[in-house]
């Protein structure tokens, strides 16, 4: 068992042994001598376990995994269609050093791309605009933080991201 975020506790892996299940099928074996006997039965739960594990990981982390286990690690936003390339290119950077990373091309307004993100619970939003497009450089929104740091030059913005989604080192 282990215990989530507000102590409840989960039953992970089981391994059981049942008495009444081969009585039940009426399961026999014959011994070495040829006498009829009754098997015990072991029964794992493995796979049901790794569905629990997930679970009890997201009820944890309420949905805000560390930036190296969430799937979507960086979103970009794009403040218009003419945008899209940059945006492009900078997701290219970015999984040169392994991020995830999703570029909002929808129709939505910024604003709801913005709060898609933030529902989503991605760890960075990077904005890019104009003056991104010029200066090789991006917008930076961290998750939790109502801040956006704008104008941060791209391989800056590479540098960190690739700090924030680091697997933490357990040598």
């Amino acid at each position: 068992h282990v215990r989530d975020a507000i102590g409840r506790r989960w039953q992970m892996s089981t391994i059981q042994v049942d008495f009444s299940l081969p009585e039940r099928f009426d399961i026999e074996y014959n011994d070495p001598e040829n006498q009829r006997l009754r098997p015990v039965m072991i029964h794992s739960a493995k796979f049901g376990s790794v569905e629990r594990f997930i679970g009890v990981l997201v009820e944890h982390y309420a949905g805000a995994f560390p930036g190296w286990f969430a799937p979507v690690q960086v979103t970009i936003v794009p403040v218009a269609d003419r945008h899209g390339t940059y945006a492009e290119q900078v997701a290219k950077t970015l999984e040169r050093v392994e991020a995830r990373v999703e570029i909002d091309l929808s129709s939505a307004t910024v604003g709801e791309k913005l709060r898609r993100a933030i529902t989503q619970k991605v760890p960075v939003v990077l904005v890019v605009g104009d003056n991104d497009v010029e200066n090789q450089s991006v917008g930076i929104r961290l998750r939790g933080s109502e801040d956006e740091q704008r104008g941060v030059a791209l391989d800056d913005a590479t540098a960190r991201i690739r700090e924030l989604i680091a697997r933490p080192d357990r040598t």
